[in-house]
């Protein structure tokens, strides 16, 4: 009875714990086969950076704002331009995160008095020059950042944060600069440092040599063992630190390209769209419905209108309504058009008032600017209705005037009508910033000018082709074992490609320009197997083979095996030739006897300096050229290994430089020196320190 009632009584609290603890071991489980922490939520998490994180969200947001900085200043994101985004915004961020604990150590700031300067001072900021520049004068135009900063209070929030961004940029680079400068400046250059800087670059060494080149020994001549790379491993231990893990990896390609009977098919089909486009009687429409690449209608120039030099040539001298082609360009099959060409200004100097019809409607618009005509032809200023009417007010403030400009510069709307009239003349003509009443002041110049319709198809492999093509790269993945890759390419007459040392963020790898999912592969693979399927990058079926994986840190000898086995035969071929010179030494008194011995010549080098260790018609020789600066003259050397050659050498004399009579100015050329490596390594090494961890390949 005593137990019952126990149980009863605790019954309770036992099935809770008992439901609890099952609850919390399904979580658990569950956050484990995720990869995720019951404790804390990392599935956002992209990197750390001293403790602190990075989120993924904010990555981001820094991706896309550098994306449209460069899509301002270039063409489309291409996926190396866009991992070199990635890799900026990164490396900016983990920046912003390293400098800010020092920045915060040290009490660093930025007050509010330089931010204003910064914006608005006498010296603004670059980026507000390149921002609120005048394109064509690059300086700063004022009108046009007082214009914003003082609609900034009423403008979206989107806008406000943007600009809050924007400016905190620049304070965290101002930052930047401060923190360089606190360390740069703390650089101290003493008079010995001096001293000794200007002797090693104006001391001079006179001296003979006989050399023995390594490459006077077949490699098949000499047996590298494991302890010789062991023994050169060692002693270079230090360079072999890897910052992060790498893959390398063999992949063949098959590819896709277009077959004969695919371009035939393609040219087909452009050819029958060649009657139609010649008795069209809306051009515009007609690229806009049939074209792949559909470029607004617009006069150009002879040389100018992108098509090839042959084809411009013919456009350029034919009747309107001529249609030319199909023709290959550019990877694609083209058809051409002549819709008109005239003769007319190459340049046009205007002044415009904009008319914002978002608010008024386009009726309206028109209405307004017609009675602003009527008002200019009766006498009214144009500047002042500019001034009052025109919502383009980095223009309005200077009387509409948009200066001398030629063709390529203006919308084309607003361009025909600039170029098509003659001077004094009043226009009105739509676009999409609104309704411009333009007034044409000046003509110069006198061109042909050409407007051409152009329909293109581009060339690319049918479904069939591909099908083959994938087909025979599926075979060749059949036949592979985790041995025999090498062999199947050769079997199979495939060149064999190399990816070395890939990072597990890398867009692109050497032959392919897309390669993420390949590379999402690559760091998912063990050494020797090759790729789970055929991957598919534009027009290349890829098959790929795991072939050595580097990790974080210290590499070991094997992994670095390759990259040394130069080195190490060398040092194999050093003892050989060191050995012969040896014996050539022992009972020679000169350097032309060694050279006798030894089966080479003396030769005589004059006036090297200890700054730049070069030996005329070999490479830069550090050990030997360091050996010699710190040599008795008139005493025959022991063999020296260098990097191409083993050197025996007399020193014949050094010629001293005249006394340093000035060592403030070479002080301060030795400081410029060591604050522009500093300010350069300031970062990598507190980068180092903060012990970054990178989880960028889980998200890109």
């Amino acid at each position: 009875m005593g137990i019952m009632g126990f149980l009863r009584e605790r019954m309770g609290k036992i099935v809770a714990f008992v439901i609890g603890f099952s609850l919390l071991a399904f979580i658990v489980g569950e956050v484990v086969r995720s990869g995720g922490s019951f404790f804390r939520d990392d599935r956002n998490l992209l990197g750390e950076v001293g403790g602190e994180k990075i989120a993924y969200d904010d990555f981001q947001k820094r991706v896309e704002q550098n994306s449209a900085q460069f899509k301002q200043q270039s063409a489309a994101m291409s996926p190396q331009i866009l991992n070199y985004v990635q890799e900026t915004s990164w490396n900016q961020m983990v920046a912003q995160a390293v400098l800010q604990k020092e920045v915060d150590r040290v009490d660093l700031t930025v007050g509010d008095d330089e931010t204003k300067q910064m914006v608005s001072g006498n010296t603004p900021n670059p980026q507000i020059v390149q921002a609120f520049g005048d394109p064509k004068t690059g300086q700063l135009d004022r009108n046009k950042l007082n214009e914003f900063l003082t609609k900034l209070p009423t403008l979206s929030p989107d806008v406000q944060q943007q600009w809050s961004d924007f400016v905190g940029q620049m304070i965290d680079a101002k930052l930047a600069e401060k923190y360089t400068a606190l360390v740069t400046n703390s650089l101290y250059v003493n008079s010995l440092e001096a001293k000794d800087d200007y002797e090693n670059k104006n001391r001079l060494a006179n001296f003979s040599y006989v050399s023995l080149d390594y490459a006077s020994i077949p490699d098949n001549k000499i047996t590298v063992t494991a302890d010789d790379y062991q023994a050169y491993y060692d002693e270079h231990k230090q360079e072999f630190k890897n910052p992060q893990e790498t893959r390398t990896f063999d992949y063949v390609s098959f590819n896709a390209s277009p077959s004969k009977d695919d371009s035939a098919t393609v040219k087909k089909q452009v050819a029958a769209l060649k009657d139609s486009l010649q008795a069209s009687k809306n051009d515009s429409l007609f690229v806009q419905l049939y074209a792949t690449t559909k470029d607004q209608l617009k006069y150009q120039h002879k040389g100018r209108s992108g098509l090839d030099p042959k084809v411009d040539s013919i456009m350029f001298n034919a009747p309107a309504g001529f249609v030319y082609g199909p023709f290959l360009a550019n990877g694609s099959y083209k058809i051409a058009k002549l819709v008109d060409a005239r003769t007319e200004p190459d340049s046009v100097k205007a002044k415009h008032i904009l008319i914002d019809e978002s608010k008024i409607g386009h009726d309206k618009a028109l209405k307004l600017a017609d009675s602003l005509k009527k008002l200019i032809e009766g006498g009214k200023s144009f500047a002042d209705l500019a001034n009052f009417y025109s919502i383009d007010k980095s223009s309005a403030v200077k009387g509409g005037e948009l200066g001398t400009f030629g063709r390529g510069a203006m919308v084309a709307p607003f361009e025909d009508a600039a170029f098509s009239g003659k001077k004094g003349d009043l226009k009105i003509v739509t676009s999409q910033f609104g309704v411009h009443l333009i007034e044409i002041e000046d003509l110069k110049g006198s061109s042909r000018v050409a407007k051409i319709a152009v329909v293109d198809i581009p060339l690319k492999a049918s479904s069939a082709t591909e099908t083959v093509v994938y087909s025979n790269a599926q075979k060749f993945l059949g036949a592979l074992t985790k041995e025999n890759f090498d062999d199947q390419a050769k079997k199979a007459g495939l060149v064999k490609k190399t990816a070395t040392d890939v990072n597990a963020i890398a867009g692109s790898v050497q032959g392919i320009q897309s390669a993420r999912d390949i590379v999402r592969w690559a760091f998912g693979a063990d050494k020797g197997d090759f790729s789970d399927k055929v991957y598919i990058e534009g027009d290349q079926y890829i098959v790929a083979h795991m072939v050595q994986i580097k990790p974080k840190g210290l590499l070991s000898v094997d992994d670095v095996k390759k990259q040394i086995e130069p080195m190490v035969k060398n040092r194999v071929k050093g003892k050989i030739l060191s050995d012969k010179l040896q014996a050539a030494l022992n009972g020679s008194s000169s350097i032309d006897q060694v050279a006798q011995k030894a089966g080479g010549k003396a030769t005589p080098l004059q006036n090297i300096v200890f700054a730049n260790p070069i030996i005329p018609g070999s490479s830069a020789e550090y050990k030997v050229v360091g050996t010699v600066f710190g040599s008795q003259p008139n005493k025959l050397s022991k063999p020296v290994e260098g990097q191409q050659a083993v050197f025996v050498f007399v020193l014949n004399s050094f010629t001293n430089p005249a006394p340093l009579t000035n060592a403030v100015r070479e002080r301060q050329q030795i400081g410029q020196a060591l604050a522009q490596n500093a300010s350069n390594e300031i970062f990598e090494a507190l980068k180092d320190k903060a012990n970054v961890k990178d989880y960028r390949a889980k998200f890109l």
